[in-house]
């Protein structure tokens, strides 16, 4: 700076002193002085100390006193004067003991510790500017755009579109001119021998300026004990905050901050490598303590996506670190961060298996429909399922650590790379995630065939069954990752399942009203049997009416299935029907012995089979009832007159 090129004028009014040497006379007689002193050894006495030396001593001592006052900024030449104070100070000081030169020593290492100050200072006033410009962005224009937060299946988005954002390109928020201007502390304070001192001040100070930009980002501070006391909902928030601030820091601030941190030490690489090290292993470690805060918390059903959010997001940090300067120790860290909630995880799904062993509820669920037992299971696994690479690679660690063949804190596979081992058939062999799954399955199957026991009808009895064992099959099948999983092998044989529910539903239900249909009994002699031909008709009307009456309010969810079963009665009840009115109806007595007993057309039974399995409430059902008895009604006084003509 110009304050560091001469003294400032004397007064005219004064006496006039000899004339001034400038500043670049006094560095070449300082340099020559320099070379003369690094060639006289130690044990000798050292030159003279000439007057040039003491002058520029004097130069630099008055402007580092004006720099204080004036908090200007340092040019050119104060770097250049630096270099000449570090080495007297250096080469003053393998002759300390000699009296000659204790005086300079003293004021040279002076000017040096006062310069290296003055740097410090300034250097760190520039770092903490970060933060006043970013906040300065961040209100300069209103209608900038914030960056916004999408949370996985769309919760707590009024909370997350309250968490600011920065624009891209205000990170980390130093103007060229002010990194240039670190550029040149850092490389003074380091060649001159104060690089820890300058390697503390930009840690610190850029490890609060970081912190300062993931509170803006929505990223709160919170204690294990803070989030072992937070309600689920409000956790499950800061989770999702969590997510997106870790991987804007991965994919965005991250490098730049590395892209800043050898800006400013472009000279000293591997210092530059250190300090970006250092700041991302204090940042993550803040988010690592959360992680593992929550992996602690208490553990309960819905926390499992959230958890697989976590771990999913911790995976893919992995690779960034592969590929740049992260510390080693960091990629540990993360490892045990994502084991503690791989575990958790499993926890979490395999207590599903514990708590549909424990509901021994034994209220049958009214008209033989789906239980909520199989709604949440089958529900609970299709999400699961969406996360299934992620549960293959949680259960596949689990294992290992079963086996203790995973080390501590060693990190496994990435996903993508999972592999099976094969049997000897060659085909993989059944992941432990599939095992789970297929446990849980097989064990909700169970439950369900205990809790069908409770049903005193037979027949309802299977279309509890058809309707639960077709809602797993078609949620299975519905669900690309779940029907992958399960296996082709699973489906078909719930299929057969589901026939044999069927079979047995018609055998309950239809088979005694089929056997009054039957011819077995009717003739005597080879002639009809009337009183006996009447009682068929009266028990197949008594005991249809009590089928519709009953299973009218039976309910099968599964539109295919209602009209299988519907399908499947109609083909076996109206054909018979049918031949066996054809065949015998004549054989009554005309008018009243044939509206007396020939209660239903074949149209009718159709008409009710159709009703069949719609929960039909009572008053409705009776409305039926009475619209059918008055068809019957008006047929008969058709018959009557009939009958007279």
């Amino acid at each position: 700076m110009d304050d560091f090129a001469a003294n400032e004028p004397a007064d005219p009014m004064e006496e006039e002193p000899a004339p001034e040497l400038s500043l670049s006379q006094v560095l070449d007689d300082v340099d020559r002085f320099l070379e003369t002193l690094s060639e006289t050894k130690y044990n000798f006495n050292p030159p003279e100390v000439p007057n040039s030396v003491e002058s520029f001593l004097t130069i630099v001592e008055k402007n580092l006193a004006k720099c204080d006052s004036k908090n200007q900024e340092k040019d050119l030449s104060f770097y250049e004067c630096l270099i000449r104070i570090s080495r007297l100070t250096s080469l003053f000081s393998g002759f300390k003991t000699h009296p000659l030169i204790a005086t300079p020593l003293n004021r040279s290492s002076s000017a040096l510790h006062h310069s290296m100050s003055l740097l410090d200072s300034e250097f760190r006033t520039i770092l903490e500017s970060g933060i006043h410009n970013q906040n300065q962005n961040n209100s300069s224009d209103p209608k900038t755009p914030k960056a916004s937060k999408q949370p996985p299946f769309g919760t707590h988005q009024h909370e997350n579109s309250d968490r600011g954002g920065v624009q891209e390109e205000e990170f980390p928020a130093y103007s060229l001119v002010s990194i240039s201007k670190m550029n040149r502390i850092a490389t003074a304070m380091i060649s001159l021998g104060y690089e820890k001192e300058c390697c503390m001040a930009y840690n610190m100070i850029r490890n609060d300026v970081f912190n300062h930009e993931l509170d803006k980002l929505g990223l709160t501070h919170t204690s294990i004990e803070d989030v072992q006391r937070m309600q689920w909902e409000n956790l499950e928030g800061e989770i999702t905050a969590w997510i997106d601030i870790l991987s804007r820091c991965y994919s965005v601030l991250f490098s730049r901050e590395m892209k800043l941190c050898n800006s400013i030490f472009s000279e000293y690489p591997s210092v530059s490598k250190r300090l970006f090290s250092d700041v991302a292993f204090a940042v993550t470690t803040r988010f690592l303590n959360f992680a593992e805060a929550v992996a602690l918390t208490k553990q309960s059903a819905e926390k499992l996506f959230k958890f697989l959010d976590m771990y999913e997001t911790l995976t893919e940090m992995i690779p960034v670190i592969d590929t740049t300067n992260h510390p080693r120790d960091l990629k540990g860290d993360i490892c045990a961060a994502k084991s503690l909630l791989g575990e958790a995880a499993v926890s979490i799904f395999s207590d599903l298996e514990y708590s549909i062993r424990r509901d021994h509820t034994r209220t049958p669920v009214p008209s033989g429909a789906v239980h909520p037992l199989t709604r949440y299971t089958m529900n609970y696994l299709k999400y699961a399922c969406e996360y299934k690479d992620t549960l293959e690679q949680v259960f596949l660690d689990h294992q290992k650590m079963e086996e203790g063949n995973a080390g501590a804190g060693k990190c496994n596979q990435p996903d993508g790379e999972i592999t099976e081992d094969a049997n000897e058939d060659g085909k993989p062999k059944t992941s432990p995630f599939s095992m789970q799954l297929n446990i849980i399955i097989d064990l909700l199957d169970e439950n369900l065939e205990m809790k069908s026991k409770f049903y005193r009808d037979p027949a309802l009895r299977y279309v509890f069954l058809m309707n639960n064992g077709r809602y797993i099959l078609q949620k299975i099948k519905g669900s690309t990752e779940t029907n992958h999983t399960i296996g082709a092998n699973w489906c078909k044989k719930r299929t057969t399942d589901l026939r044999q529910y069927h079979k047995g539903y018609t055998r309950e239900s239809w088979s005694i009203l089929l056997q009054c249909l039957s011819h077995a009994g009717l003739l005597v002699h080879g002639k009809v049997v009337k009183h006996v031909l009447k009682e068929r008709f009266k028990m197949f009307n008594s005991m249809l009416d009590e089928i519709h009456k009953t299973q009218s309010t039976w309910i099968v969810t599964d539109k295919q299935l209602q009209s299988e079963l519907r399908v499947s009665i109609s083909a076996v009840v109206i054909p018979a029907y049918r031949s066996f009115l054809g065949r015998f109806q004549q054989c009554l007595s005309g008018g009243r012995q044939t509206e007396k007993y020939v209660k239903y057309q074949p149209e009718d039974i159709e008409k009710l089979i159709d009703e069949l399995f719609d929960g039909i409430p009572i008053i409705n059902r009776e409305e039926i009832i009475i619209s059918i008895n008055t068809k019957w009604k008006k047929r008969k006084r058709i018959n009557r007159l009939a009958f007279f003509y």
